[in-house]
């Protein structure tokens, strides 16, 4: 058992594909882990929803949704419920945002009043709360019991949203970029924080929290990558990566110590953001990903185009392909 006190350069810098699913009909839109539960789910331009077994590497069901499609996933705090975002029929059905069960396959509620495309979805970690972002130029608040949307914020370009760890705080990312911070139970006051991302004006496609609140990460359309102090707004560091035609996702580790991105070239770049060093690189195998996350509870990162790999570390004894995912100790 690795603990999370023990990931080091070492153990990041020996990760290797471990398994690999090859058989989705298009590139994979989206995935998310379960934060307690060893599960993964995926959606994929094929409108297919898929579960995963991460702790041994299995697929256990695949829902297809011809109807509405498949685009952003995340995972409600059940582990076979999850929220997903349509891709198909939105002019005219507007039903952007399902509440789905995975166990029978049914649709448990829709949320209509998104008007375009949802590029960004999350699950608050305390609650039945969840915020979507479109390119109707709107972020939404929902709660999972109600149909009815709880708050609106109306801004400026494409939105990027996530909810920090405790669920007290949750970001806004916008065009120019700027980061607002909200206080999630009274958001409608406005912002009680906004950070500009110095020198970089491009859209914001993707922002994760770290997973002890102090750091922020962020993905833009100009293949940049940022880490910014979460209370201050500071700039941290930042990577530039080859250019991509797709947008890219970067993760934390964990610890909250490395990000682990992809690039326009192929390949899979790893920082340790404290010594500001690029610990590895690796081909990714599978082109340029369009998603990379790593688990919460686990030495293991996925990353995914039109084909999934799941991660682990290398010891250096036995096939990687047969050894079983690390299980990390949270501190």
């Amino acid at each position: 058992m690795t603990a999370l006190s023990e990931l080091n350069d070492d153990i990041v810098r020996s990760m290797t594909v471990a398994s690999v699913f090859s058989d989705f009909g298009g590139q994979i839109n989206s995935l998310d882990f379960h934060r307690k539960e060893d599960l993964l789910i995926t959606a994929s331009e094929d409108d297919s929803i898929r579960l995963f077994d991460i702790a041994n590497g299995k697929l256990l069901k695949t829902a297809y949704h011809k109807k509405h499609g498949a685009d952003r996933i995340c995972f409600t705090h059940h582990p076979h419920s999850v929220i997903c975002s349509s891709i198909h029929n939105l002019d005219l059905h507007g039903e952007s945002l399902r509440y789905l069960s995975m166990y029978d396959n049914r649709c448990l509620r829709y949320f209509k009043g998104h008007k375009e495309r949802v590029v960004s979805l999350c699950m608050s970690p305390v609650n039945d709360s969840f915020m979507s972002g479109s390119l109707d130029h709107s972020v939404r608040i929902w709660d999972l019991r109600v149909n009815a949307c709880q708050g609106i914020l109306r801004l400026r370009g494409r939105p990027a949203v996530a909810y920090d760890q405790q669920g007290l705080v949750f970001a806004v990312a916008m065009e120019g970029g700027a980061v607002k911070l909200f206080d999630s139970r009274s958001y409608d006051k406005g912002p009680f924080d906004t950070f500009l991302v110095g020198g970089d004006t491009a859209e914001v496609c993707d922002i994760k929290f770290s997973n002890d609140g102090k750091s922020m990460l962020l993905t833009t359309t100009s293949n940049s990558i940022y880490v910014l102090d979460a209370y201050g707004g500071e700039k941290r560091c930042g990577f530039n990566l080859d250019p991509s035609p797709t947008a890219m996702e970067a993760t934390f580790t964990p610890d909250g110590q490395y990000v682990v991105s992809g690039s326009g070239d192929g390949n899979l770049h790893a920082w340790n953001i404290n010594t500001l060093n690029k610990v590895s690189s690796w081909d990714s195998h599978i082109g340029v990903p369009s998603c990379l996350k790593w688990a919460p509870r686990r030495v293991m990162f996925v990353a995914a185009s039109s084909v999934l790999t799941f991660w682990i570390p290398n010891h250096g004894a036995g096939d990687a392909a047969g050894a079983q995912t690390e299980q990390v100790t949270l501190q």
